[in-house]
């Protein structure tokens, strides 16, 4: 048989189930071994004219097949890696969005609860942050400042009921 009058179909039929064979042994995936098979028929009609030797077409064909498999796994490995890269940068991106987020409705809640303070009398002012920033205890702190102990649980209560009041009311006004 004579390689210059071989057309397409011929090359098929002879050598398919071979390429085949050679490609998915490369591979390990059906459809990656189709389109090393499929790539290397045409490489070879191509080059067809360049056969000498026809007895030597299988072992050529062969070569080509496994070329052509090895090129298809590594850029199968380049995509997955590409892609890989990709989702984690994308999963990055939610996370740190997520965490903006996150941060800027901590700023702003922190900023409703300063204002909310500042907007304390002064005595009250004193004795809610000497409980909250300083950890005191009712009794610490009135003597402290030099009040009864019953007066500073009082302030701390009222205070936190208007607190609250204040950043519920805040937040109704922020949500509608």
């Amino acid at each position: 048989m004579e390689c210059h009058c071989m057309d397409m179909n011929d090359l098929c039929k002879l050598y398919n189930k071979r390429l085949f064979q050679v490609a998915f042994c490369i591979t390990r995936d059906y459809y990656l071994a189709q389109d090393a098979v499929q790539e290397t028929l045409i490489k070879a009609y191509q080059k067809m004219d360049t056969i000498e030797d026809t007895e030597k077409m299988g072992a050529w064909l062969s070569a080509i097949t496994t070329r052509t498999a090895i090129d298809i796994v590594r850029k199968e490995r380049k995509l997955k890696d590409r892609m890989a890269g990709h989702i984690e940068i994308e999963t990055a991106n939610i996370k740190m969005d997520q965490n903006v987020e996150k941060e800027v409705e901590v700023n702003l809640l922190k900023e409703q609860i300063q204002q909310a303070i500042n907007s304390l009398s002064l005595d009250q002012r004193k004795v809610f942050l000497l409980k909250i920033n300083s950890g005191l205890k009712e009794r610490e702190i009135a003597k402290l400042l030099k009040i009864n102990q019953n007066t500073v649980k009082t302030k701390i209560y009222r205070v936190r009921k208007q607190l609250k009041e204040m950043l519920i009311e805040s937040f109704s006004v922020n949500f509608q």
